[in-house]
């Protein structure tokens, strides 16, 4: 890494804002694109954060914003059969808008749930289940979906998180590279992020992604309630770990305040690396349990337990992401840190 631990990002560093650009009778959550409205008074004032924020080669946050218009047909080629990763054909009802989307090989139907699609690999079960990890149950329940965004995701600030502002700044610059192309907002939650990145205007297609059905409803709400235009955007349910996308089809993948909630951030990250093209970046953050090092050892003995019984994965520094980033194919790896807040990048190696 190129520059040492400790180094403060200035109030200089904390880059200029952005601004945005910008419904048929398709589902919402996968609409054909019209011509962008006139952009939106929609904008972000950059601030620098309360207190430093450590950084290893932190980014350049010169953005430019591109002229970007998906179609539909550019929303369905990204998507993918969960079992074969063979392309998806949809399927339309008598009313003309797509009803389902079929595996061109194996022939799997994955249905329109009218909020989002699911891409799971056991939907259409009847009599198989399986059980989740408890931090995942907790999270496909109604109330801590709707609580999300209303006191749980701030709550975040007494960990490090540096805001919604800082944290989406941050991420837009380690994304540069990406933009104009398609990004998922992996394990997306109510939306927060996938929201932000289509006011803004900087990708053809932003892909919300979660495992919870209730999460996804209220993402569609907030869509609704703030009236922003789905036309770049598609919702989908699927496992982080078999995500529904075809080999090098993605430019992008943001996972905030996520992995420590996976079932396997290795397999995770790996199926990221899969589906990203090469030169396509990752994007996370979570938290580092090594404010208070003494408790470093006993964390590190018990962290296998805590993981075991709630499905929390404990990480003990920023080199731990490092490692699982190369042994899955990305590199460059830069980060930041405040309290034990991180967000780092990675890319797919060429």
């Amino acid at each position: 890494m190129a520059a040492a631990l400790g180094t403060a990002i200035t109030p200089a560093e904390a880059a200029a804002p952005f601004a945005p650009r910008g419904n048929n009778r398709r589902p919402r959550h996968l609409v054909a694109a019209s011509r962008s409205q006139a952009a939106p008074a929609w904008r972000f004032v950059l601030r620098a954060c309360a207190s430093p924020i450590a950084t290893a080669d932190a980014p350049d946050e010169t953005v430019t914003e591109p002229s970007v218009e998906p179609a539909l047909e550019t929303k369905l080629s990204k998507l993918a059969c969960p079992i074969c990763y063979c392309p998806l054909v949809g399927a339309s009802d008598q009313s003309g808008d797509t009803s389902s989307l079929e595996c061109s090989s194996c022939k799997k139907v994955y249905p329109n749930k009218q909020d989002y699609w699911d891409l799971t690999v056991a939907v259409g079960s009847t009599e198989y289940s399986e059980s989740m990890p408890a931090i995942t149950e907790l999270f496909r329940t109604p109330l801590v979906s709707f609580l999300y965004e209303r006191g749980w995701r701030q709550n975040f600030r007494w960990g490090g998180f540096p805001g919604l502002e800082r944290e989406f700044e941050t991420a837009i610059a380690y994304l540069k590279p990406t933009i104009g192309g398609t990004i998922v907002d992996a394990s997306c939650g109510s939306g927060l992020f996938s929201r932000l990145f289509v006011k803004s205007g900087l990708y053809s297609l932003v892909v919300a992604l979660d495992f919870s059905e209730n999460m996804l409803k209220q993402c569609n709400e907030y869509l609704r309630q703030e009236s922003i235009s789905d036309e770049r955007l598609a919702l989908v349910r699927a496992d982080i770990s078999r995500l529904p996308f075809m080999n090098g089809s993605i430019d992008a993948v943001y996972a905030g305040a996520a992995i420590h909630c996976w079932p396997s951030p290795a397999c995770a990250v790996a199926e990221i690396s899969r589906v990203l093209r090469p030169g396509g970046v990752l994007v996370a953050s979570t938290f580092v349990a090594d404010v208070i090092p003494p408790a470093i050892p006993l964390l590190r003995i018990g962290r296998p337990y805590i993981s075991q019984i709630t499905g929390y994965n404990t990480f003990l520094s920023e080199v731990e992401f490092e490692d699982l980033c190369k042994a899955c194919g990305l590199v460059d790896f830069k980060f930041v840190r405040n309290g034990s807040y991180i967000m780092f990048s990675a890319t797919k190696a060429n």
